[in-house]
């Protein structure tokens, strides 16, 4: 498989056109696409409304954040044919990575793509009026908070521009802002967002205030403000509009990551994908499908169930012995390659033999491509979508926040027992460290595989020493793409150690 080489800076992004395409399910059809090049627009609702389905689109590239996440954490390895494909995974799987590094390039271009196009909507947000506008403007707020909380994850200090885009020349002015500063900016955009986004979305895969409270929550966690993390959780749980899957009746919990469970009630914030339009390595970017479930695929594999992949994001054999004894979602996070190809007759070839990035002999069953009727590449066009916030990770993030602000361990058992319930395993009756440390182990369990691990180590201060090569505080962050810093005329200084 060739190397995924993308080149496409933030200043690069402020030239271009604002391309609007659709995004996956039911909130997806543009036709004819729309090319943004001048003042001359936002006139109409429709013109909002436009430029809000090409900022969810971006969400679709979000992909890289989740498939790379995994890989760099102690889950799984690269995978791949080789030890030199896609040579910027295995350079962060190996914890060698440089700023020199096409992949984690993506993630930056890619979400401060998605800053840029809710930007544009946000500086234009007066120049028309109409009845909704204010759902559509918290729906843009909570999606510039979404991927500037990806950026600020990734890399740290990153410039931030709230009152619009950015401009070309500004990357030599603007600065970096201190983490704090940028947690203010997406608190105030999440804050926004609740006031005003409806507890129902108006179309299968838009944002309700659930999803940003969620948020919210989660920024208030990776802060450490507990007491505030806890309570705008609660208030997720106490909304009635979330339950774990297969906890109600016509729900089985072994197809939560199956097509018949997607946008379900566990679903807080779900990213859409759809396979009817295909996509070349010459743009992975443009694929309205989930690039991560193709190149998490089984390489070369003929059997039922499963469409054929890339052999990436391999679970390690230590993270499929780290379930319980009886704990139900082993088998729907990871797939043992060799029982399988046993019980069904299937088979597959292996790919990449390197002992430290390579071949385990198990995969990501969560992502992994299910047969369908896909078009173009079906290695970059799988409609599975990502669920980015769900209901059990709310719970144990609300759990977690309890315990570690002391303020009610009671119901942090609750809420994590209700996940271990979920999964078929005994309650838990412990306290303080121990339930804390039983907290991080089914986040561990119920979150493999959906690209948490590696910030939930560094957050909690547990990667180095779990990760290997990991090296706190250098590794707590990724280094800015080289390219970026040669834009800002060196304004923007590399993270330390890079």
């Amino acid at each position: 498989m060739k190397n995924i080489s993308l080149y496409k800076p933030l200043v690069t992004g402020i030239l271009a056109s604002f391309l609007l395409t659709g995004c996956g399910d039911d909130f997806v059809e543009v036709d004819p696409r729309y090319e943004i090049s001048s003042g001359d627009y936002f006139n109409s609702e429709d013109d909002y409304y436009n430029a809000l389905l090409g900022t969810y689109d971006i969400l679709q590239s979000t992909y890289v954040n989740v498939i790379l996440g995994e890989i760099a954490s102690d889950n799984t390895h690269a995978g791949g044919e080789s030890a030199t494909d896609v040579i910027g995974w295995q350079q962060a799987d190996r914890m060698e990575h440089t700023p020199i590094n096409d992949n984690l390039d993506d993630i930056w271009d890619w979400n401060f793509a998605g800053v840029q196009r809710a930007s544009f909507i946000i500086e234009n947000q007066d120049k028309t009026e109409f009845d909704g506008k204010e759902q559509l403007l918290a729906e843009a707020r909570f999606l510039r908070a979404y991927f500037n909380f990806e950026l600020v994850k990734w890399f740290g200090p990153i410039p931030v521009k709230p009152e619009g885009q950015f401009v070309l020349g500004e990357e030599a002015s603007i600065p970096r802002s201190p983490v704090s500063e940028v947690y203010s900016y997406i608190e105030s955009d999440l804050l926004y967002a609740i006031e005003r986004l409806a507890t129902d979305a108006p179309e299968v895969g838009r944002v309700t205030k659930g999803a940003a409270q969620a948020l919210l929550g989660k920024a208030y966690l990776y802060q450490e403000k507990f007491d505030e993390a806890a309570t705008v959780l609660n208030l997720v749980i106490g909304s009635g509009k979330y339950h774990l899957y297969g906890t109600q009746t016509g729900e089985d919990y072994a197809d939560l990551f199956e097509f018949e469970a997607e946008n379900s009630g566990e679903s807080v914030f779900e990213i859409q994908y759809t396979g009817v339009q295909g996509a070349g390595f010459e743009c992975l970017q443009c694929s309205e499908g989930n690039v991560m479930v193709g190149f998490s695929g089984i390489r070369n594999y003929s059997g039922p169930v499963f469409e054929p992949g890339y052999g990436f994001n391999l679970p390690t054999q230590e993270a499929y012995d780290s379930f319980e004894p009886g704990d139900l979602r082993r088998d729907v996070t990871v797939l043992d390659i060799e029982a399988w190809a046993a019980e069904t007759g299937a088979t597959y070839g292996v790919g990449n033999p390197d002992p430290v990035t390579g071949h385990t002999g198990y995969y990501n069953r969560k992502y992994l491509p299910r047969i369908n009727e896909n078009e173009g590449d079906a290695n970059l066009t799988q409609p599975n979508n990502y669920r980015a916030i769900r209901y059990a990770d709310v719970l144990l993030m609300a759990a977690e926040a309890l315990v570690r602000g002391n303020i009610d361990e009671a119901q942090a058992r609750n809420y994590l027992n209700q996940v271990r319930d979920r999964a078929g395993l005994d309650g838990v009756s412990s306290s303080g460290n121990a339930l804390l440390e039983a907290i991080y182990r089914d986040r561990r369990s119920e979150l493999m595989g959906e690209g948490h691990r590696f910030f939930d180590l560094v957050r909690t201060g547990r990667a180095q020493g779990t990760i290997a090569g990991f090296t706190a505080p250098k590794n707590n962050v990724f280094p800015v793409p080289l390219e970026e810093i040669q834009f800002s005329q060196n304004n923007w200084e590399q993270n330390p150690d890079y």
